[in-house]
């Protein structure tokens, strides 16, 4: 991973975008969502993850994020990808889902690839980390994030995708805590 793309400033804001392999269309089920929802609020009462925006998109999702301290945000991060994989799988295997053997085949082969790996790989590496220190940067990410859903015909307006922080920022409440930017 090039030198540029980490977590530099454990104090900073952070923009990352954690892609599932091959970027399946993995969250276009509501339980590998709830995998999500369930690990991100466990990471910020446990390990001080701080989300000011976040959107689960069918393949990939965005955060903004930061660390109160308690651990470092390329931590937070690693254990994150590595808890909600082993659910993922776990459901993948568990759940009548009629693509059942085509992610756990495509998640095998990912994994085969690699010789850390042991059985499945279902995050790519690497999150590309994008410190964002102007408020130009926070108010272009936050946009790109929020709008993500509407430029992918989900919605019409940011504020109703229910998977995303959009709703926060228009006054509601949406389905994690976030500290607004």
């Amino acid at each position: 991973m090039s030198e540029k793309y980490k977590f530099h400033n454990e104090e900073g804001i952070y923009f990352i975008t954690p892609t599932i392999v091959n970027w399946i269309d993995l969250f276009t089920r509501k339980v590998y969502c709830d995998i999500i929802l369930r690990s991100l609020k466990f990471c910020q009462i446990e390990k001080g993850l701080i989300i000011h925006a976040w959107c689960i998109m069918s393949s990939h999702l965005h955060l903004i994020i930061s660390s109160s301290g308690k651990e470092q945000l390329s931590n937070i991060v690693r254990d994150f990808k590595k808890f909600t994989s082993k659910e993922i799988i776990k459901e993948i295997q568990r759940l009548p889902d009629s693509r059942k053997d085509r992610l756990l085949r495509n998640f095998k082969e990912a994994g085969s690839k690699i010789k850390r790996i042991t059985n499945y790989k279902v995050w790519q590496d690497g999150n590309h980390p994008v410190e964002l220190d102007s408020n130009t940067m926070l108010e272009q990410r936050l946009s790109y994030i929020h709008n993500n859903p509407v430029a992918n015909g989900l919605v019409f307006r940011g504020e109703d995708y229910c998977y995303s922080s959009a709703i926060d920022y228009c006054d509601g409440k949406g389905l994690l805590k976030i500290d607004l930017i």
